[in-house]
C-alpha cells in the first residue's frame, strides 16, 4: 500500500504539545512522509507522503513512539471468490487501497477483515468490487445473520443448477460412452438415429448445459482471463469450452481437422460441468457446516425480557434493556443480559459459556451472564453490561475475530497458490504441443484430452479451503468447550507449545487461602498478636491478609485502626497500631528490616515442606509469630496436570513462595519445574528461564495480575470466570476456572493443525500426482490417459475432501486421564 496524497487518522495518548513534537518527529522518520500535521485538541494526525509511504510503517512507528493510531478494522462479506487464487487477489486489491495496515482474506467463510487507518469501509469495498469481488460490509449480527441466508440460498442454487445439468448429461453420456462401452447400445443408436443425429443431438444439450448451469463459469472465469488474472473458473471455461469447440467443428465443419481425427467430445464438456457443479455444491453445504459455531452462540440470545418498567414487569425486547434495568427471570427462561441478582435463588446452566456441565447455584450478589439458562428458581437481576458490552456479545466477537485470522502457514500457501492457475495454464499448453508432435494418431485429439484433463483437474479450491475451514471449525468447537482464541495465530502457536507454566495462587490454587497456623515467640501474647497482625492485614486487599484477618475476627479480636499503612510489594505489609511498628510478611521482608528469625526459621521450613506458605510478624523490631496459610489446590488440578503429560507437555508451576513450599504444592500435583520466590514484576523473568535452549512455553495466569508475563510468554492463556473475558494480553482465554480448559486448549490446537496439514498434504500431494497423470506422462510406461470426466470428478471431490476432513474437527472431545502418569522427577527452572 502506498499513500500519494494525504491521510487523517486519530492517535492515542497526546495530553500536551510536547506530545505533538513527539508524534511529528516519530512522523517525519518514516521513509516517504513528507508533511506531518498533528492536532492536539481533536487528537488527529494529518500525514502526507509518496509512493514509498506504508500505512503499516505509520503504524510501528506510532506504537513505537507511544502513540498508537487508532485503527479501524472492518469485516466484509466477499461474493464470488472460487478458489485460492481469488483470496490472493482480494487480497492485493485491498490492501493497495490507501491507508489500509492489513487485509486477511477467508474462503471457506467468504469474509475479508481489513485494518486501515483514515481510510472509509465503502473505500475499501469499492477496491474489491472493482477487482471483481463484490464486497459487503458487515456492520452487525444481522448483516452475519443475512451472509448465512445468502450463503443457503447459495447453496440452493447450486442444487437447482447441479439437477438440470444432470437431466441434460445424462443422454449425451449414455449416447456416446455407453456406445463405447455397450455395443447394444452402439448398435441401437446406428440402427436408429445414427452418428450425425447422436452427435446433434449431443451438441444441443451440451450447449445448453454450458449456457445455463455452466453459465458462471464463463461468466467468473472469462473476464478474469481477460484482465490476465484467472481463476479456477477460468480453467473450467477452457476445458469444458476447448472440448465443445473442437466437437463443435468436428460435427459442423470436419474439413478443417486433419484426416482421421474426426471425433466429438461433448460428453466431456458436459460431464465436466455437472460433476463440478456436484462438488460445488457438496462444499457450499459443507462450509455453511463451518461456520455453525457461531450460528449457535447468535441462537444462544434472548429475545425478550420481562423488565420492570414503573415498577411492573413488562415483556421487553432485549435490544431495548439499558444498564442498570431490573430484569425479573422465570423458571426455564433465558437470561437476557449479563447482571448482578439482588433478590431469589436459582441454578443455572452455564455450559454453553463455560463449558462446565453441572449447574452453578445463584444467589443475591452472584453474577448471570446473558445466554445461560435459567433452572427452576425465579431470580430478580439487575442489568449490568447490555448489547455489544455482554459476555456473548464478547465470545461473538473472540470466535470471528480467531475464525478470520490468517495463520502464518498460511502466507506460504497464498503465495503459492496465486501463481498456481497460470502455472496450470502453463502445463496444459506444452501438453497440448507435446502430444501434438509426439504423440500417436490421432495426435490431435490425444492433444485435447490431455490439455482439458490438466486444466480441469488441478484444484486450488482445495489449497485455499485447507487451511481457513479447520481453523473456522477448530475455534468453533473450541468455544463450545469453553476456549475462546483471542488471537487465530495462537491456535498455531499453542500447538507447538512444549512447557505449560502455571501461575499458583488463584490458578493452580482456590486463590482464598486459610490461616492453619500460628505460632507465637516467647515474652508475647498469643491473642494481642493476634488482634496486631489482624488489625494490619485488614488494612489490605491482598487474599493471604484477609485470610489473616477473618481468622483474628473469628477468634474473637476487636481490629484496631492502624496508621501509616504501607504495602512493600512482594515483601508484605507494614504499620503502625496503638504506637507499635507491626510487620507482617515473608522471610526476605525481616531480613531487609534487620528482624532476626534465626530461631524461628526452622518453624518456617518445615511449614513450607508440607505445602503452606510461611509468613513471619514482627511488632517493634522483634519477631512475634511465624504464621502459615494455606491455599487450597482447585479440584481436578492434578487430573488436568496429568492429562497436560499425556499429552507430552512438560508442566512448570511459578510462585512467590519459597522452594520449600513450591517442593510441596509440586510433588503433589506432579508438576516438572518450579521457579520459586518470585516478585510480581519477576515473573516476566521467570518466563525467560522457562524458554532457554528455545523451548516454547505457555503461561497460564489470572489474565490481571499476571498480563506482563501472559504477553511474554509464547501464548497466553488467562484464566475467565465466564464474566471478565476481555483479557488483553493473552492469547487464549478460558470461560471456566478449571484448569482441564488448559488441555482442552492444547488438544484442540494440536488437533487442528494436525488436520490443517492432512488438508494441505492431500491439496498438494493430490495436485502433484495427478497434474502429470493428466498430462499423460504415464502413457508412455503404462498407457495411462485420465479421462477430462474423470479429472472433474477428481477435482469436485478434492474440494469436498478437504472440507469434509476439516468438520470432523467438530467431534473433537476433550482430553481426559485415562491412566495416572508416571512419576516425574522434579526439576528447578533452568536459571533457578
Amino acid at each position: 500500500m502506498s499513500i500519494e496524497d494525504s491521510l487523517s487518522f486519530h492517535v492515542s495518548n497526546m495530553s500536551c504539545a510536547s506530545c505533538v513534537g513527539r508524534v511529528e518527529k516519530s512522523l517525519l522518520a518514516v521513509q516517504g512522509v513528507q508533511d506531518a500535521q498533528v492536532n492536539l485538541a481533536n487528537e488527529t494526525v494529518r500525514v502526507s507522503g509518496n509512493e514509498d509511504l506504508h500505512a503499516q510503517a505509520i503504524e510501528a512507528a506510532l506504537k513505537e513512539a507511544g502513540y498508537p493510531a487508532r485503527a479501524d478494522t472492518f469485516r466484509f462479506s466477499v461474493e464470488n471468490m472460487s478458489c485460492a487464487s481469488c483470496v490472493g487477489r482480494v487480497e492485493r486489491a485491498l490492501t493497495a487501497v490507501p491507508g489500509v495496515i492489513s487485509a486477511s482474506v477467508n474462503l471457506a467463510s467468504e469474509e475479508a477483515t481489513v485494518k486501515a487507518l483514515g481510510t472509509t469501509s465503502s473505500t475499501i469495498a469499492a477496491a474489491a468490487t472493482s477487482a471483481g469481488y463484490r464486497a459487503t460490509l458487515i456492520t452487525d449480527q444481522t448483516d452475519a445473520t443475512n451472509t448465512e441466508d445468502r450463503k443457503a440460498a447459495e447453496a440452493a442454487h447450486l442444487w437447482h443448477m447441479m439437477l438440470l445439468a444432470t437431466v441434460l448429461t445424462l443422454p449425451v453420456f449414455i449416447l456416446e460412452m455407453g456406445s463405447h462401452a455397450v455395443p447394444a447400445i452402439h448398435h441401437w443408436v446406428m440402427n436408429t438415429l445414427g452418428m450425425a443425429t447422436s452427435w446433434t443431438i449431443q451438441f444441443v444439450l451440451t450447449t445448453i448445459v454450458l449456457l445455463w448451469p455452466g453459465r458462471q463459469f464463463y461468466l467468473k472465469g472469462i473476464p478474469a482471463l481477460l484482465k490476465r488474472a484467472p481463476d479456477m473458473n477460468s480453467l473450467v471455461a477452457l476445458g469444458s469450452g476447448a472440448a465443445w469447440a473442437f466437437s463443435t467443428v468436428a460435427l459442423f465443419a470436419p474439413s478443417l481437422l486433419p484426416a482421421g481425427t474426426r471425433v466429438v467430445y461433448f460428453e466431456a464438456a458436459a460431464v465436466i460441468v455437472t460433476l463440478i457443479l456436484l462438488g460445488r455444491y457438496l462444499e457450499a453445504r459443507a462450509k455453511g457446516r463451518t461456520g455453525q459455531a457461531i450460528a449457535k452462540l447468535i441462537g444462544l440470545r434472548a429475545k425478550t425480557a420481562l423488565v420492570e418498567r414503573d415498577a411492573q414487569p413488562v415483556e421487553t425486547p432485549v435490544d431495548q434493556i439499558m444498564q442498570g434495568d431490573v430484569i425479573h427471570l422465570r423458571p426455564g427462561e433465558k437470561i437476557a443480559v449479563d447482571g448482578i441478582v439482588l433478590r431469589g435463588t436459582s441454578y443455572v446452566d452455564e455450559s454453553m459459556i463455560t463449558g462446565e456441565p453441572v449447574p452453578v447455584e445463584k444467589g443475591p450478589d452472584a453474577e448471570v451472564v446473558g445466554g445461560t439458562l435459567n433452572g427452576t428458581g425465579a431470580l430478580v437481576f439487575r442489568a449490568t453490561k447490555v448489547g455489544d458490552d455482554t459476555t456473548l456479545a464478547q465470545i461473538i466477537r473472540m470466535v470471528e475475530d480467531a475464525q478470520g485470522a490468517k495463520l502464518p502457514i498460511q502466507d506460504l500457501v497464498n503465495r503459492i497458490t496465486l501463481w498456481f492457475v497460470p502455472a496450470v495454464m502453463a502445463i496444459a499448453v506444452l501438453t497440448f504441443a507435446a502430444w501434438l508432435a509426439l504423440g500417436p494418431d490421432p495426435a490431435l485429439g490425444r492433444a485435447l484430452v490431455a490439455a482439458v484433463a490438466v486444466l480441469i483437474i488441478a484444484c486450488p479450491c482445495a489449497m485455499g479451503l485447507a487451511t481457513p475451514t479447520s481453523i473456522m471449525v477448530g475455534t468453533g468447537r473450541a468455544a463450545e468447550l469453553g476456549v475462546l482464541f483471542r488471537r487465530g495465530d495462537a491456535l498455531q502457536g499453542l500447538s507447538g507449545v512444549t512447557t505449560v507454566a502455571f501461575d499458583k495462587t488463584g490458578t493452580l490454587t482456590e486463590g482464598r487461602p486459610e490461616l492453619t497456623d500460628f505460632i507465637v515467640s516467647k515474652g508475647f501474647d498469643r491473642a494481642e498478636v493476634l488482634r496486631l497482625v489482624g488489625s494490619v492485614e485488614a488494612m489490605s486487599e491482598h487474599p493471604i491478609a484477609t485470610a489473616i484477618a477473618r481468622a483474628a475476627q473469628n477468634d474473637g479480636q476487636s481490629l484496631a485502626q492502624g496508621t501509616e499503612f504501607a504495602s512493600l510489594t512482594g515483601y508484605g505489609v507494614s504499620a503502625v497500631v496503638e504506637g507499635r511498628k507491626v510487620l507482617v510478611g515473608a522471610d526476605r521482608l525481616m531480613i531487609r528490616e534487620g528482624v532476626a528469625i534465626d530461631t524461628a526459621h526452622s518453624n518456617g521450613e518445615d511449614l513450607g515442606k508440607k505445602g503452606k506458605t510461611p509468613l513471619y510478624a514482627a511488632i517493634d523490631g522483634r519477631l512475634a509469630a511465624v504464621i502459615a496459610v494455606s491455599d487450597p489446590i482447585k479440584s481436578g488440578t492434578a487430573d488436568a496436570i496429568a492429562t497436560l503429560h499425556q499429552l507430552g507437555l512438560n508442566v512448570a508451576m511459578i510462585t512467590g513462595d519459597n522452594k520449600g513450599t513450591a517442593q510441596a504444592i509440586a510433588r503433589q500435583l506432579g508438576i516438572d519445574a518450579i521457579v520459586t520466590e518470585v516478585l510480581p514484576e519477576g515473573k516476566v523473568d521467570a518466563i525467560a528461564q522457562l524458554k532457554s535452549g528455545d523451548r516454547k512455553v505457555a503461561f497460564v495466569g489470572d489474565g490481571i495480575n499476571d498480563a506482563p508475563a501472559l504477553a511474554h510468554a509464547d501464548v497466553g492463556i488467562a484464566i475467565g470466570t465466564g464474566t471478565d473475558i476481555a483479557i488483553e494480553a493473552a492469547d487464549v482465554v478460558l470461560m471456566s476456572g478449571d484448569l482441564g480448559g488448559v488441555a482442552r486448549a492444547l488438544h484442540l490446537s494440536q488437533s487442528t493443525m494436525r488436520n490443517i496439514r492432512q488438508n494441505l498434504f492431500w491439496a498438494f500431494g493430490y495436485n502433484a500426482l495427478l497434474i502429470p497423470v493428466a498430462a499423460g506422462l504415464f502413457y508412455p510406461l503404462f498407457g495411462w490417459m485420465l479421462s477430462p470426466a474423470l479429472a472433474a470428478g477428481a477435482m469436485a471431490l478434492s474440494s469436498v475432501f478437504v472440507v469434509s476432513n476439516a468438520l470432523r474437527l467438530r467431534w473433537v472431545a476433550a482430553p481426559s486421564r485415562h491412566s495416572p502418569s508416571a512419576p516425574r522427577a522434579l526439576t528447578p527452572a533452568p536459571a533457578e
